[in-house]
Parts: structure tokens; sequence; C-alpha cells
């Protein structure tokens, strides 16, 4: 059965006991989130090329020698990842590089990449219940996709969920969590005030916390994503995978997937990963640009012993210290998903780009907008607007002559668009209504 051998601070190294160990770092507090790692030479046989083509799981779950659930019966009924990953030769001509593909991670059950996390987090709770250390409640904070994902997956499990939203949360999210059952609490403020209140609650009656910037165990669903990208490639990483960046939880999840794989020996190289943050609501993105610009900056990195060897590419994105804490600050964008102004894993957002030689991207909600059809009419895939945001990210990229002709790009496609109909239809047009006439048909359309 798969067990963490260690948790360890991604700011000050401590290491953990798995069975021991806090929700974050006992020196460094909420800033000092950890990682989760494992005793990697003894499980590169479950994860090996040959063992995964063997393998008939088509979810997440083939990856489970490398995630934390210990029991069998803890894994909850619904079938997560193995998300298409599509081709698209015509995004590739338009923005001048090699290959262009898109993980569409909507297609996950309950709409959003957020389910990895929740599928392992619920197993987690089951696996605590049956050890008879935990409580059947589950509880966090979202802007919204990971609440219908943890209301969802506690549903099917059993458990009962406590889900904290703003109360500005777009309102089929909100229906999303009632139709599942959890008991919903709008809370009147932002993220930062939501999540406040429901760490308060957590911590007062004992529920279980799926808030990923807190519990590291969240993360090792997330990073799944990466690890499918890495096999449907065959092996040989994109150059650069976008994603758009809020709490900094799925950045944070893609790079531990790369960087798991590479420690397994499956992949050779990290590829480079770019965070896109909306112009409201670019915490993140500005602690980037602060320390790249900067002379002479400090190189403190926090990563210890699992963070990727140097090579002499990497040394502008070494200029970055990544603790140093992120200013918060106020967020004001129509991207809920990422409308995120305190995000509580900056650090391991940070480092994801740092440890890559990737970089950060911020975009408009206009730029968010019209990438929505863009990418829908190119690929077929329908984004929410956090999701769309990292293709809007990558076409910024590439119109700004940042991308190399021979480079292979990734898109990961966080949410679907059926999530937030309201921004959607700001996108596009509206319909043409007509009598049910042909000469009419001709006055409104042309043929």
């Amino acid at each position: 059965m798969p067990k963490p051998s260690v948790l360890k601070c991604v700011l000050c190294g401590k290491e953990f006991e798995p069975d021991r160990a806090p929700y974050t770092c006992d020196v460094c507090g909420l800033d000092g989130t950890l990682d989760v790692l494992y005793d990697y030479q003894s499980i590169k046989h479950s994860v090996s090329c040959s063992a995964l083509n063997q393998n008939r799981e088509r979810s997440m779950w083939r990856y489970r020698a490398v995630l934390p659930v210990v029991e069998e019966a803890s894994i909850p009924d619904l079938n997560v990842g193995w998300t298409p990953f599509y081709r698209s030769g015509r995004l590739a001509r338009t923005y001048g590089v090699k290959e262009v593909y898109v993980k569409d991670d909507g297609r996950n059950p309950t709409g959003s990449l957020k389910d990895r996390a929740s599928a392992v987090g619920v197993a987690k709770a089951l696996d605590l219940k049956a050890q008879g250390t935990g409580r059947p409640v589950v509880a966090c904070a979202s802007t919204g996709n990971a609440a219908s994902s943890l209301a969802g997956f506690a549903a099917v499990a059993g458990l009962k969920s406590f889900i904290f939203v703003p109360e500005q949360a777009p309102a089929a999210k909100v229906t999303q969590l009632l139709v599942y059952g959890a008991t919903v609490v709008l809370v009147k403020g932002d993220y930062a005030d939501a999540f406040d209140l429901a760490t308060a609650a957590i911590d007062k009656y004992g529920w279980y916390n799926r808030n990923c910037a807190i519990n590291p165990y969240l993360v090792e669903g997330k990073k799944t994503c990466a690890m499918e990208i890495a096999e449907q490639s065959d092996w040989d990483v994109p150059d650069r995978v976008f994603i758009s960046v809020g709490d900094g939880c799925c950045i944070g999840g893609l790079y531990k997937g790369f960087r798991d794989l590479k420690e397994l020996g499956l992949i050779d190289r990290l590829p480079k990963i770019i965070g896109v943050q909306a112009e409201g609501a670019k915490p993140i993105y500005d602690a980037w640009r602060l320390k790249i610009e900067a002379q002479g900056a400090e190189l403190v990195r926090p990563c210890g012993a699992h963070c990727a060897p140097r090579d002499p590419q990497a040394q502008r994105a070494e200029s970055v210290r990544p603790n140093r804490k992120v200013v918060f600050s106020k967020a004001e964008t129509l991207a809920d998903s990422i409308s995120v102004g305190s995000p509580r894993n900056w650090a391991k957002a940070l480092r994801a780009v740092c440890d890559t030689s990737g970089d950060m991207v911020a975009v408009t909600d206009e730029e968010i907008l019209s990438a929505i059809p863009e990418l829908a009419r190119g690929t077929g895939v329908f984004g929410e607007p956090a999701g769309a945001a990292a293709f809007a990210g990558f076409r910024k990229a590439a119109s700004s002559g940042l991308l190399g002709k021979d480079e292979r790009i990734a898109v990961v496609i966080t949410g679907n668009g059926l999530k937030d109909i309201a921004n959607a239809q700001k996108s596009v047009g509206k319909a043409v209504a007509v009598k049910p006439d042909l000469a009419d048909l001709e006055r409104h359309i042309e043929i």
C-alpha cells in the first residue's frame, strides 16, 4: 500500500512523520505548506512504462502507487482523470509554434480539475474514519469549483460536507453544491473572508480540511494532471505548459507531478511551467515580476533536495526568492475560479515557476472573454473564464514573440464553460430571432 515517507516544509525544509504531521509547518505557519514525498526507489516498478502499459485503469488512480491513499475501499466511486489531451494543428499554425495541445480537465465528473484533489481528500477522510481517528465530515472554502467538487465526492462517499463560498459565487456553482446536498455558507466578503471563516470552523469542530493550500495531500491529486500529460505525450513532455493561477494549488500540483515523474525516471526533464493570472487578481505575478526585475536579488531556494538541478538557462529564474511573502490585495476579475487576492499556496506556485525556468503572464478580463470562443472554435473545448485564462496567456506569450517556432506547448483548461454561462454569453453575440418564414430568415442572416 502506498504511504508517504515524509512530509517536508517548502520554505524551511523541516521534515515531519506522515502520521504526526500538522497541516502546515509549525515553524513557518500557514505559509509553510508541505510536500508529500515518497520512497521513490521502492515504487519505481509500480509506476514504470511497462507497468502502466499493462494497467487497464483509465483514471487518475492508475498512479495509485504514488498517491497517499491507504485503503482501496476509500477510493470514491467516480471516474476522475484521464481527460482528453487534444492536438490542435490550427492553433499551432496560427501562433507560430510547432505543436499545441489542450488538456480538457472540464471533462471530470463535476466539471473541473479540482475533482482530482477532492477524490484524494475524500479518500483520506475515509482512511481516517476507518482508523477511527476522524469525523465523517469534510469542509472547505472555495471560489466555486473546489466547493462543487468536494460536495459531489462527499455525497458519493456518504460524508457530510460544509462549503464556504463568497456570496458573489456564480449561481450555477452554488446550485451544483445544493444539488449534491452540501451545507452551503455564502460568506459576505471575498475568498479570503470565506477561507478564514472556514478555517476557524474546521479548527473548532474537527472537520476534515479539504482546503488545498492547507492540506498537503490535496495537491497529490492535482499532480495527476501532469502525469497524464506526460504519459499522453509518450513521456516526451511539452516544452511549456500554461495553467491559470488563483490560490497557487493547481500550478503547484502540476510541478509536483512532473517532479515525481523525474524522480521515478519516467521523464528526463521538467517542462517550463507558465502561470497565468488575471490582471485584477495577480499577487503571485507581481511577486514574480518584482524579483526578476530587481538588481542583485538574493537567491534563496526553499525547496531543498526536492528542487530540480540547476542549469545555465535557469539563472534568470534563480533571481526569484520564493520565500518572500506575496503581498495580498483585493481581487477583481470575472474569472471567479482564480479571483484570489490572498493566495495561500504562493510558495509552491513560485517554486513551480522558479524550478522549471518558467514565467508568469497576466491577462485582462477582455482577453479572457475573447479567449473563450476562440478556444472553443479552434479545439471544441468550452472553458470557463479561469480555464480560458490559460489559453489567453498562451496567446499573449505567442503574440509577444516569447515562444520559439520549434516549441511544443500544452494548455491546461481547468474548468468547463457551463459553470459560468453568464460570462460566456458576454464573449459572444446574441442569437438571431426570426419568424418561421424563409423570407424573414433571409432578411436577418447572410446566406
